[in-house]
């Protein structure tokens, strides 16, 4: 039996009502995301990459069609389910690291379990665990000011993993960042999905952080235009284990 993918998707579509009139902003679009990929999502503004993502992520409802996030049927479930499942199976990473700018880093960290009722120790070392994972094991007590901005993002990132989703979703992460903390951030998230499985599912505008995917899912006004690797000719910011592959093939 083959394994549930992670993202499920069939003939998904999102329309909204533009004063009376209907405007496509995701048209037909099926795919599938198995476990243990690194996706990329590109596309130009209005493209429909942003309403794709917000629903996946379970902020928005499609407006026909399947969506299964790792094998729940989500159309089917009450604003209050669709919380749960959001909360236990996505972690999200923002391109605003989001935190609470009094609370401490394993604080932060924390938030998820302690809205999902989980006892303190239980919660406390699991945070700790992911902040270790992340390379900030030192850093647990620093407040966000005492922290650098690539800092605070593996914070958010620690955040995100801390419930142990099946998924990684993350919005231009490194939109906030410059290109020095960018290529650290995109090294973390290519161990993340090399050495630990994690799945992620990544939103950029930047060919160059697209390119550092196995996958990339392009759409164009609301329609899915590219799905593949990314092209030769996007220079990855970082190497993955899959780039060396590639070129070996070639040689």
């Amino acid at each position: 039996m083959s394994e549930v993918p992670v993202i499920d998707t069939e003939h998904l579509q999102k329309v909204y009502s533009a004063g009376g009139t209907p405007l496509v902003a995701l048209a037909d679009v099926t795919l599938r995301v198995q476990k243990g990929e690194f996706v990329a999502v590109v596309g130009a503004s209005g493209s429909g990459k942003s309403t794709f993502m917000n629903l996946i992520g379970l902020l928005d409802r499609p407006t026909s069609g399947v969506l299964r996030l790792d094998g729940v049927d989500v159309a089917r479930l009450t604003p209050n389910q669709r919380a749960v499942v959001r909360n236990r199976k996505i972690g999200f990473v923002f391109q605003g690291f989001n935190l609470l700018r009094r609370t401490s880093a394993l604080e932060n960290v924390e938030l998820p379990l302690l809205y999902a009722g989980v006892p303190a120790r239980v919660r406390t070392d699991a945070a700790k665990q992911a902040l270790t994972q992340v390379g900030l094991g030192e850093r647990m007590g620093h407040m966000p000011n005492e922290l650098s901005g690539g800092q605070q993002q593996r914070v958010a990132i620690a955040r995100a993993l801390v419930n142990q989703p099946a998924l990684l979703l993350a919005d231009e992460p490194t939109g906030n960042l410059d290109s020095t903390t960018t290529r650290e951030i995109l090294t973390l998230f290519v161990d993340l999905n090399v050495n630990h499985g994690i799945t992620v599912v990544m939103v950029t505008h930047e060919l160059d952080v697209a390119a550092v995917s196995r996958r990339v899912v392009q759409f164009k006004d609301g329609h899915l235009v590219m799905d593949g690797p990314p092209p030769p000719e996007w220079t990855p910011a970082v190497p993955a284990p899959w780039h060396v592959a590639k070129t070996s093939e070639v040689a």
